[in-house]
């Protein structure tokens, strides 16, 4: 028996930092829906249903808010980018008062708070893009289909057929169908495939994997990956109870250049798989804003450093870079090399939690945490250790408010800044420069 969908319409008052529009219903319960603007009156699809609250997707608007667009992917943007149902000037406005209000829970006002940057460019800024596979069957024979890109659906169960985002550049989408067309053509079966991870440079150049959920599948052949044309590409087995791009084993691996990209002239190698700015117009500016308060001249330690952009671009001298994932480190250790570093800079492949004792004081820390923050245990030995300033570049204001309301003990904000890196997305960035008070 099919189970029974269940509908709730509300009236919207709030955006929530997850993103998602918060109204309250007729019980008293509290819900949160994607798809609904400020003052919007919805009827909302019930995705998850707790004792307080209720999560759904809006279906319909009754009241329509005058900040509402037509969204540019109407099909998918749901699944990469729910922000496209209002206009890019509402969406600055939104993220900058998200930023005050995180830190307003944790009793911080922001003082003097930069304009929130944005380079204005809202589309086809990503670098880096993962899809799904779905088989979409024939209407005509249920037993036959195709296999597609695809999307997991926000909010729900299942996926939706796409050719790409808008949000991509378009060498991204356009390798997804290279890849894609040689799929179809093996007849490969979307049950076969877990994921496909694709990154491009600032000069369009490719590198891709490939990930499949069967150890013993079929390696491209040299004719297909000819017609690629990337500059790296890797067929991944991963095993299939594990998360989505998860490497347990590399099948094949073809074309192996990593690629590169200059980051405030500055160039760096990075692998597929290891982190790296999704948005480096954006990025750039945020770096500029943290170089001015370094001192070159002091030792500077870069923690959760991924490949070392922070620190290689703006910690002279003494540099220690700390970074848990093993292909960032030895991409780390390359871009040492080669920007001739090797007695200025090491790099430290370690949990930053694990690494605390190369925090000293009088030097500039650079943190750039997940979006959990920064463990406990490393703001205490900040506080312990009294390094001088603490530069903090954050994915996630209210993890970012917690930790500062932590440091604040022995520390005052004398700079703060949020940046678009993510248009079209609830996901924002922001920097805090912390000072050691005068005592």
């Amino acid at each position: 028996m099919a189970r029974k969908i269940k509908f709730e319409i509300s009236k919207f008052d709030k955006i929530t930092p997850g993103g998602q529009a918060l109204g309250t219903l007729e019980n008293g319960k509290k819900i949160f829906a994607w798809g609904v603007l400020l003052n919007e009156t919805a009827k909302i699809q019930i995705t998850k249903s707790k004792s307080s609250f209720v999560e759904g997707f809006a279906v319909e608007i009754f009241e329509s808010s005058p900040e509402r667009i037509e969204p540019k992917d109407k099909e998918s943007f749901l699944s990469t980018s729910p922000w496209q149902i209002f206009n890019f000037d509402f969406e600055q406005k939104i993220k900058q008062e998200l930023i005050f209000e995180s830190f307003r829970q944790e009793k911080i006002e922001l003082k003097n708070q930069e304009d929130f940057y944005s380079d204005g460019k809202i589309f086809e800024y990503r670098n880096k893009v993962e899809f799904s596979f779905w088989w979409e069957k024939s209407e005509e024979n249920e037993n036959d289909g195709e296999l597609s890109l695809a999307f997991f659906k926000r909010g729900g169960k299942g996926k939706i057929p796409v050719f790409g985002t808008s949000l991509a550049t378009p060498e991204i989408n356009q390798a997804g169908q290279k890849v894609l067309a040689i799929l179809r053509d093996r007849k490969t079966a979307s049950r076969d495939l877990k994921t496909l991870l694709i990154r491009a440079n600032q000069k369009g150049e490719i590198s891709a994997q490939l990930y499949a959920k069967d150890e013993k599948f079929k390696p491209f052949s040299k004719k297909e990956i000819a017609s690629l044309g990337f500059k790296n590409f890797e067929i991944i087995f991963s095993n299939p109870k594990s998360p989505a791009s998860v490497i347990t084993k590399k099948i094949q691996s073809q074309n192996q250049e990593n690629l590169q990209d200059s980051v405030l002239g500055v160039n760096f190698n990075y692998a597929t798989e290891s982190f790296f700015q999704i948005n480096l117009p954006v990025y750039e500016q945020a770096l500029r804003d943290m170089k001015k308060f370094i001192d070159v001249s002091k030792p500077t330690v870069d923690l959760y450093s991924g490949v070392g952009s922070i620190g290689l671009t703006i910690g002279a001298g003494d540099l220690t870079l700390v970074e848990i994932n093993e292909p960032a480190v030895e991409e780390m250790r390359r871009n040492i090399t080669e920007l001739g570093r090797e007695k200025t800079a090491k790099a430290v492949l370690s949990p930053s939690e694990k690494a605390l004792d190369f925090i000293k004081k009088g030097a500039n820390l650079i943190v750039d945490p997940p979006r959990a923050g920064m463990n406990r245990e490393v703001c205490e030995k900040i506080l312990e250790i009294e390094p001088e300033k603490v530069i903090y570049l954050s994915c996630n204001p209210t993890t970012q408010a917690r930790d500062v309301a932590i440091l604040s003990k022995k520390y005052e904000i004398i700079y703060s800044r949020g940046y678009n890196f993510f248009p079209r997305t609830p996901h924002i960035e922001n920097l805090i420069i912390l000072e050691l008070k005068n005592q």
